[in-house]
């Protein structure tokens, strides 16, 4: 096995020790959480760009890569739903999303084609990325009120839109839009896969 795919394998592991260092419901766990989640998304840059310079792209590592990327991201959305800070139906609606853009790449691999990466899906990645992080951090320093310093800055940046926050609700509802919109236009560009023949 190669590194980047060891990489991408270990994400898999991070996810794993996020889900038990959250479950634990304590501000610890949810700062170490938080460091996993992070490391586990910065992984995520690192395996590509690895394997592309090293010219070590394999079908293993493309079929896991995306796949450890969905369960990291649902992951934390569950979490993040579970505390309150995302409605159940955004958390369904981008869980769903995945299962249809993988079933339909799936399909075009079955017909010899090939779905191309939109590029909106990489903006939406990145703001859901942005939204599990504000919210990891708005947890993790929620009993540290009136600290001042770096703390207070981080507690008021990412404050929930029930706090009066804006970076937390902004990236929600933006990787919303993104998430619909770049379904769509897999579906649209799949469109030919799913008449029956």
């Amino acid at each position: 096995m190669n590194l980047p795919n060891v990489i991408t394998f270990s994400r898999l592991v991070m996810t794993a020790a996020f889900v038990l260092a959250v479950s634990k419901q304590s501000t610890t766990n949810y700062g170490i959480g938080l460091t996993l989640f992070v490391i586990a998304a910065a992984s995520d840059w690192l395996d590509g760009w690895l394997a592309r310079k090293m010219g070590l792209v394999t079908p293993l590592g493309k079929l896991m890569d995306p796949l450890a990327d969905k369960i990291l991201v649902s992951a934390a959305f569950i979490f993040l739903t579970e505390k309150g800070l995302c409605p159940v139906w955004v958390t369904a609606l981008i869980i769903g999303r995945e299962f249809l853009v993988t079933g339909l790449r799936q399909i075009a691999i079955e017909a010899g084609q090939v779905l191309a990466a939109d590029r909106l899906g990489k903006w939406k990645t990145g703001l859901q990325l942005t939204f599990c992080i504000t919210g990891l951090v708005w947890l993790t320093l929620l009993p540290h009120e009136n600290e001042g310093g770096v703390v207070e800055f981080f507690r008021i940046l990412t404050k929930p839109a029930s706090e009066g926050g804006w970076v937390m609700p902004i990236s929600l509802w933006l990787a919303v839009a993104l998430t619909v919109i770049s379904g769509w236009n897999y579906v649209w560009s799949g469109r030919g896969l799913l008449k029956s023949k």
